[in-house]
């Protein structure tokens, strides 16, 4: 019975957390965008009028029209079609890499926190050696030293954003460590990794799904500029930041051909950002309407 009571409890407090999620317009219109994209690029086999590397030389440079709807590229391949393809993979890439980085950057910043002293000035002071480079200008150096593809921008979006979710972490724990419940798991003799997994982490969610949820438009941003500069996704598969690579030396004769892989990666970006803000506010006990 008592079990029931908690689970309703938790049912309620998330159904709480929705409930002010959803009176945030912008932050629902972010969630419309995020899912109609993801499920665009999900079904693009049956979306896509034709394959992503399907040429057509006699039309290529196709101005935006009925049949091509976003154009055609310097190979005469449809840009809606690459689009939706290309989709895959940089979300693939954003969502991959910032959820293996908060794994990572959780486990660091928990322990560090928890811990303190030595064990936490010697996780923080090599944090702070990757944090002294720009995350996008650290992402380069490591895909320029394990190699390209989308294994090595999915490792080396990781690394570089390993960091901030340590960060994001350690500052709640470190307020929390020495309140009433925590003292009273030490009390009892309960293991190190329960207290951090069963008593601590829950009450820091917050500030990591938040983080989450803007980190991925924060990957995605730093793996199309990996393969913007070649460093990334290669050819022949289609990535956003690789077709405005491609486009680039076209721009002042074929400006579309730039602008609609440039407005999915604002889109997107965009719209996980509203939604971060909006799941700030609605994980926020003190928020008001």
């Amino acid at each position: 019975m008592k079990q029931k009571n908690n689970s309703i409890k938790r049912r309620s407090m998330w159904g709480e957390v929705a409930i002010r999620f959803m009176r945030k317009p912008s932050a629902v219109i972010g969630l419309a965008i995020i899912v109609i994209v993801v499920l665009a690029c999900l079904l693009a086999p049956v979306i896509a009028p034709y394959g992503y590397d399907e040429q057509d030389v006699m039309r290529k440079f196709t101005e935006p029209c009925r049949e091509f709807l976003f154009g055609t590229d310097n190979l005469g391949r449809d840009i809606f079609s690459r689009l939706l393809y290309g989709g895959r993979i940089s979300l693939m890439v954003g969502f991959v890499s910032a959820s293996v980085a908060a794994v990572f950057g959780v486990i660091l910043g928990a322990i560090a926190a928890f811990y303190g002293k030595r064990t936490d000035n010697i996780i923080m002071r090599i944090l702070d050696v990757f944090m002294a480079l720009p995350q996008t200008l650290l992402a380069i150096v490591i895909s320029a030293m394990i190699g390209t593809g989308i294994k090595g921008a999915i490792i080396a979006v990781t690394v570089a954003t390993i960091p901030r979710y340590a960060q994001a972490v350690r500052a709640p724990i470190l307020a929390i460590r020495n309140q009433e419940f925590v003292e009273a798991a030490f009390a009892i003799d309960a293991k190190d990794s329960r207290i951090i997994l069963k008593h601590i982490l829950p009450n820091v969610l917050s500030p990591i799904i938040v983080q989450v949820t803007m980190g991925v438009g924060n990957a995605i941003t730093m793996a199309a500029s990996l393969s913007f500069l070649g460093l990334g996704v290669q050819p022949p598969f289609p990535e956003w930041g690789a077709m405005l690579s491609a486009a680039r030396m076209y721009i002042l004769q074929h400006g579309y051909m730039v602008t609609f892989p440039g407005l999915c990666i604002a889109l997107v970006v965009l719209s996980l950002n509203l939604m971060g803000d909006g799941l700030r506010d609605a994980l926020d006990p003190r928020w008001k309407d």
